[in-house]
């Protein structure tokens, strides 16, 4: 038997649902999957896969094998790419976890100019807002500061930065732009929401007075808890909404928002990069994290945001 590559078979199966999904996915005839997976449960003398005519499911001892087998699978993967990396053009695959908007806002064209540069390197995107990242799963992980992770992570900050708020030019000029922050209360304004979380009053903050606080009772003619609806309709001239900047930038610049009620944010975010913690990095995943930030720095010069030193 084959350990190594019954170990790679086993967690294909495993991650396609199926015996006849990962035998399409590793190009193996679908007896030769079943043979792999059987002769590894005989090696080991467990049983890993829970099989029915419908459904396939871990055992314990299949949950906890696979735990580890990820770990092992990727540290040979590793040493492969560090001594290939000698000799050839970088390739492979980086997995990337990400949040809604980062992955929609900062990776994708990320991604597409990382790939000009090493074309070589395939890049997998997971898009999951958890507050339980499995960040062990994937090479790199975008979280915000909110998101729980495990003392063992490495965590490297991409941004510091706030959110601002912001109107199209068409609202304004049909409503005219608020003063002071009292005025939103007769401006139609969009507001994110959190799930199962009332509505409740809007925190402003004044970082030129210390971060003087303001709460008020801001009406919403629309609530939502996605980040780009209310986005769109903000550009679409349907009111105020509060924004990142970051996440701005581009629309700033180009005028199809303006930002309203400078000085006064509505919050203090930040992303990081988070990474499993191994003694090695895959050049490719370093390469990409180095691309990833260099790509936001640009995106964001002009703008009074931070960006943390390497």
């Amino acid at each position: 038997m084959d350990r190594l590559q019954s170990m790679r078979v086993f967690q294909q199966v495993v991650e396609e649902g199926g015996f006849a999904a990962a035998a399409r996915k590793l190009d193996l005839a679908p007896a030769v999957v079943t043979r792999l997976v059987s002769d590894l449960e005989k090696h080991l003398g467990v049983r890993l896969l829970q099989r029915t005519t419908r459904s396939l499911s871990l055992t314990q001892a299949g949950e906890a094998y696979l735990d580890r087998l990820r770990t092992i699978l990727s540290d040979i993967d590793d040493a492969d790419a560090m001594v290939q990396s000698q000799t050839r053009e970088m390739s492979g695959t980086v997995r990337v976890l990400a949040p809604p908007v980062a992955a929609t806002h900062m990776l994708a064209s990320a991604i597409i100019g990382f790939q000009r540069t090493y074309p070589g390197v395939r890049v997998d995107v997971h898009v999951e807002d958890s507050p339980d990242p499995a960040v062990h799963e994937y090479d790199l992980a975008v979280l915000t500061s909110t998101a729980n992770v495990d003392s063992n992570v490495i965590a490297r900050p991409i941004i510091l930065s706030y959110a601002v708020f912001c109107a199209s030019p068409d609202y304004l000029k049909r409503h005219g732009e608020p003063g002071r922050p009292e005025e939103l209360q007769r401006h139609r304004c969009l507001r994110l929401r959190s799930p199962s979380v009332r509505l409740g009053p809007m925190r402003l903050l004044d970082p030129t007075d210390q971060d003087r606080m303001l709460e008020l009772d801001v009406p919403a003619v629309m609530t939502a808890n996605h980040t780009d609806t209310l986005l769109r309709a903000t550009l679409e001239g349907g009111g105020i909404s509060s924004q990142p900047i970051d996440l701005l930038a581009p629309l700033l610049k180009a005028g199809s928002l303006q930002r309203v009620l400078a000085p006064w944010i509505t919050a203090r975010l930040s992303l990081v990069a988070a990474l499993p913690s191994r003694q090695y990095m895959p050049a490719r995943t370093r390469a990409f994290l180095d691309y990833l930030l260099e790509h936001v720095r640009s995106s964001i010069q002009g703008l009074d945001v931070d960006m943390p030193q390497p």
